[in-house]
C-alpha cells in the first residue's frame, strides 16, 4: 500500500518518510511518529491502518538525522541501541524541524493530526506545543512527557499510558491529567507498548480501544 518518499527539512536536510496513500480523495492526514526503533514494519503497518481508514499517513525517518533507514527490532540489544538513538544521539530541536517539515508537506492533504508511540508519544506532544499546522494529536506512552508540562497545547490532545508501564509511573501520569484538565488521558490495563503487536507488551482489547478512541478524535477535528 504504502511508498518511500524523501522530504526536505530545515537546512535543506533531506530526510525519508514512509507514505500510505487512502483510496480516494483523503479526508485528512495524519503524521506517524516513530518509536525507539525507528520506522520499521509496525510504524509502516500503523501508517497502513490510517491509510485504509481514510488518511494521507506519512511517517517520518526521524533518526536520518543520524543514520539513513535505520530499523531496530525488539530484543534486549535493538531497545538499548533505541534509546541511545532516541534520547542520547538525536537533536529533537533538530527532531520536530523534522516534523514541522512533515507537518507542512502532510497539508497538502487536509487537516493534520499527529500520532505517536513511546519517544513518537514525545514527539507528538511536543508537535501540540511548539509546531504549526496541527488540528488534533494522540500520543501513546509518551515518555518523559510530565517533564514538559511547563508547555501549552495549541490544539485538541489525547493520550494513552499503560498502567501497568514500568518507564511511566504513574505519578507521571497524574501529573500529566492534573496539568491536562481539558484534555482526554487514558489509562489502560496494559504495559508499554501495548499498541504493538510485534512485542511481548501488546494488549489487543488496550490497543483496540485507543485506537477507536483515537480515531474518533481524528474524526471530530481533522476530517473533512
Amino acid at each position: 500500500m504504502g511508498k518511500n518518499i524523501t522530504l526536505t527539512a530545515a537546512q535543506g536536510f533531506s530526510l525519508g518518510a514512509y507514505v500510505a496513500q487512502p483510496q480516494g480523495t483523503p479526508k485528512g492526514a495524519v503524521v506517524v511518529v516513530q518509536e525507539i526503533f525507528g520506522v520499521n514494519q509496525h510504524i509502516r503497518q500503523v501508517a497502513d491502518g490510517y491509510a485504509a481508514q481514510g488518511y494521507y499517513a506519512v511517517a517520518p525517518k526521524l533518526f536520518d538525522r543520524i543514520e539513513a533507514d535505520i530499523e531496530l527490532g525488539y530484543d534486549a540489544q535493538d531497545m538499548g541501541r533505541g534509546i541511545e538513538l532516541a534520547f542520547q544521539q538525536l537533536d529533537h530541536a533538530l527532531a520536530l524541524a523534522d516534523l514541522q517539515a512533515t507537518i507542512t508537506a502532510a497539508a497538502a492533504h487536509g487537516n493534520v493530526g499527529v500520532v505517536g508511540y513511546c519517544f513518537g508519544g514525545l514527539m507528538t506532544w511536543l508537535s501540540a506545543c511548539q509546531l504549526d499546522g496541527v488540528s488534533a494529536v494522540s500520543s501513546y506512552y509518551g515518555g518523559g512527557v510530565a517533564a514538559h508540562m511547563d508547555k501549552s497545547p495549541k490544539c485538541p490532545v489525547m493520550m494513552h499510558f499503560g498502567e501497568l508501564d514500568a518507564h511511566i509511573p504513574m505519578a507521571d501520569v497524574e501529573t500529566v491529567r492534573a496539568s491536562l484538565p481539558d484534555s482526554q488521558i487514558y489509562v489502560y490495563a496494559a504495559d508499554h507498548g501495548f499498541n504493538c503487536d510485534h512485542r511481548d507488551s501488546f494488549n489487543a482489547d488496550a490497543a483496540e480501544l485507543a485506537q477507536a478512541r483515537t480515531l474518533a478524535h481524528f474524526a471530530k477535528f481533522i476530517a473533512v
